[in-house]
């Protein structure tokens, strides 16, 4: 089959390197420099195993800027085009996807198009009516930053909203380019599929949410937090997993999509998921509170990423916690390899570690990594088991 995958951030290439396995894929985007880099065998997005498997693997993959080149003849089409979060709407911003899908219309009227954004709940059905075509599905991605393609290989499950032979095609298209087989695959309908991708994440935030007031409060009482969480975590229906402390939840996906499922509750009486929200914003007042209290004098903030093996620095937590002690005065130099500027939000951006290391008295880190394990004595983190 000729796939067609418009989009290449982290859903976009993990999709299109899985099925270039036995199929044809061509993908769009309008960053020329992502598709030179795909074209020259070279991932758009930090990934050690999509790195590997780029330039090992025999792929039927190309890139164009042209979405006549792409969609044109193609039986199916990938919207993985980003949304991001309008807090004066309350939703998500779906104009990318909705400019890609007027092409594919005009392009390739017969293509089934499947899109793998993040969409508020009720977009598909809407659109389906508005645009009087019934071959648009949603399939949620269920992906990790840094990870994307081990996550698309191994998937934990398979999630197409619509019960049609469309539906099963593509499911199976899935599962061919997968190396593990026996996932879980569930058809949906398609508003379904789309409240099912804002409610596991949502879930996430709220573990992470969780055990993090957790530490809140063990750090508030002086207690062992890493004591307290491995004998919470010892009962088996709670389980050792997405249990380490951090500054907050952040990236690409949780902090817009539990907002936007909040948004989708305004007629339906709720308070846990307003609470998971607000749980974050509270956990980087604690954490600003605790290094104001410290008075340091120049504050070293080590990566701006949310986790280690990722370029993503969109929303995560250590910006916030940066932007709070910054508004007490306190100076903030920044040590961030991804960054190709000389400042971020008017803070200097040092690219010497060593001079990094030296400048600050205080080290501001959401994750210990080997090489600031040299100046762990002044380096402030919550990470409690050094692992994402």
């Amino acid at each position: 089959m000729k796939i067609a995958v418009a989009g290449l951030g982290y859903v976009g290439l993990s999709n299109a390197v899985l099925l270039a396995q036995h199929n044809t894929v061509v993908a769009v985007d309008i960053d020329q420099g992502r598709v030179d880099d795909v074209n020259n065998r070279r991932p758009t997005i930090e990934d050690d195993m999509m790195r590997s498997f780029m330039a090992e693997q025999t792929l039927d993959l190309s890139a164009t800027t042209e979405p006549g080149a792409a969609y044109d003849g193609a039986d199916f089409v990938i919207v993985a085009t980003p949304t991001n979060y309008d807090p004066r709407t309350n939703l998500f911003d779906t104009s990318s996807v909705r400019s890609v899908i007027a092409d594919v219309r005009q392009i390739a009227p017969n293509a089934t198009i499947v899109i793998k954004s993040t969409i508020p709940v009720g977009f598909t059905a809407e659109l389906r009516q508005e645009l009087n075509y019934d071959g648009i599905i949603f399939s949620p991605e269920f992906l990790r930053e840094g990870r994307a393609l081990e996550d698309n290989l191994h998937p934990s499950r398979i999630v197409v909203g619509a019960h049609t032979d469309a539906a099963r095609a593509f499911a199976q298209l899935l599962v061919d380019g997968a190396i593990d087989k026996d996932m879980p695959v569930l058809f949906s309908k398609s508003t379904e599929a789309e409240a099912i991708k804002l409610f596991s994440n949502t879930f996430l935030a709220m573990r992470v949410a969780y055990f993090n007031e957790l530490d809140s409060y063990a750090m508030a009482h002086r207690l062992d937090a890493r004591e307290v969480i491995e004998g919470v975590c010892l009962d088996p229906r709670i389980g050792s997993h997405y249990n380490n402390p951090s500054f907050g939840y952040g990236g690409y996906c949780l902090p817009k999509d539990t907002k936007q499922l909040l948004s989708n509750y305004e007629q339906v009486p709720q308070n846990l998921i307003a609470a998971i929200v607000q749980s974050n914003s509270t956990r980087k007042d604690f954490i600003a509170e605790q290094i104001i209290a410290k008075n340091p004098k120049v504050v070293g903030i080590y990566r701006l990423v949310m986790k280690a093996g990722s370029d993503n620095y969109r929303d995560s937590s250590i910006q916030g916690i940066m932007k709070r002690i910054k508004a007490k005065g306190i100076t903030c130099i920044v040590y961030e390899p991804v960054l190709d500027q000389d400042d971020f939000f008017h803070s200097h951006v040092e690219t010497d570690l060593n001079t990094f290391k030296a400048a600050a008295d205080l080290i501001l880190a959401n994750r210990i990594t080997d090489e600031i394990q040299d100046v762990v004595d002044k380096t402030y983190t919550r990470d409690l088991f050094e692992v994402n």
